[in-house]
């Protein structure tokens, strides 16, 4: 184990004869170890009116849907906290990560962790009690690490999107048997859209990579989205939350858009490409999505089976950004 006073000099030594034996030796710029696309998928999508409902009861039914065996186990949470702003909706609402919380403990988890790296503020702990979240953890008696100056390890890079070669993953996340990605359903005026797989990038320490993570945005945003997933050894579930999403100039600046549910799967590519198709987006036109479908998840629609509502039936039209306008399904969906 690497403490984060000892990651520079091993980063800056490491990556460069990383990066050059995987690129000589294969033809695919991922790992064969990193292929982990399903021949099918399945996602659940639930209706969820407000936060008001009993929550638990419904995250509950989804993750005994997917069979999910959280028994024994140490499950990570990882919500969507990146600032706060008290008239805008920015992050994982604090009633769904309570939630989920005790949907896993109810089903015998045997330690449930609350764990974020924001990537916007330095400042976690005004995060953690602006937003709400803090005293909802300290009710339940749950612990919270801040994934930014957690102790780290280096992993070998499961693909070479970017240059990196390795990342220096949290000792939190590495130690799960279970991360769960918590994203609030935005738009992203730098890829277009996150969700489940753009959310960990908070899983990416700022004490190693700077703030907003500047060496993956250096590194090219949509690639280092990429290798992030390829490389997280552990196994991953997604609850996004869809109950009041973001529309327009997000992750921040945006507008509230209530779109009344939440999304989940075991396939953080097929939720997400699932959830793309809801905000009516079309996800192989979201550049990380398209390149995620390669390898790492589905995102054909015949390649993905969905359980609870389908899209067709919760689907709204989110606006966009003027640079992503392409992404829209249809002409009308990407209008400001």
């Amino acid at each position: 184990m690497i403490s984060r006073r000892q990651f520079l000099v091993t980063a800056a030594a490491a990556a460069p004869a990383v990066v050059t034996s995987a690129c000589a030796s294969r033809e695919e710029p991922w790992d064969r170890s990193a292929y982990r696309k399903p021949a099918t998928s399945r996602v659940l999508i639930a209706r969820a009116a407000d936060y008001g409902i009993d929550l638990a009861d419904l995250v509950g039914h989804a993750i005994r849907q997917f069979g999910l065996a959280v028994a024994g186990k140490r499950v990570v949470l990882k919500p969507n906290l990146v600032e706060f702003d008290p008239a805008n909706v920015i992050n994982t609402h604090p009633a769904l990560v309570g939630a989920a919380i005790d949907a896993f403990r109810r089903l015998g988890a045997r330690e449930v962790v609350v764990a974020e790296g924001p990537g916007h503020r330095r400042d976690n702990e005004y995060l953690l009690t602006a937003s709400g979240l803090w005293d909802l953890l300290r009710r339940r008696d749950v612990e919270y690490v801040d994934l930014n100056f957690d102790d780290v390890r280096p992993v070998r890079a499961g693909s070479r999107f970017t240059r990196l070669g390795q990342l220096m993953l949290p000792q939190t996340v590495l130690g799960a048997d279970l991360l769960v990605s918590m994203p609030k359903l935005k738009t992203h005026h730098w890829a277009g859209v996150t969700l489940a797989l753009k959310n960990l990038f908070g899983v990416i320490p700022g004490a190693v990579y700077g703030w907003p993570k500047n060496v993956l945005h250096w590194a090219g945003l949509n690639e280092s989205v990429i290798d992030i997933q390829s490389t997280i050894p552990v196994p991953q579930f997604a609850i996004i939350d869809g109950i009041v999403g973001m529309e327009g100039n997000g992750p921040i600046q945006g507008q509230a858009k209530h779109a009344g549910v939440l999304v989940f799967g075991d396939d953080l590519v097929a939720t997400d490409a699932t959830a793309a198709r809801l905000m009516n987006l079309e996800p192989s036109r979201v550049r990380y999505l398209a390149m995620a479908d390669r390898f790492l998840g589905n995102t054909a629609l015949e390649r993905i089976t969905q359980i609870g509502e389908s899209h067709e039936t919760v689907q709204q039209n989110f606006r966009l950004i003027q640079a992503f306008r392409h992404l829209a399904a249809s002409e009308r969906a990407g209008a400001s």
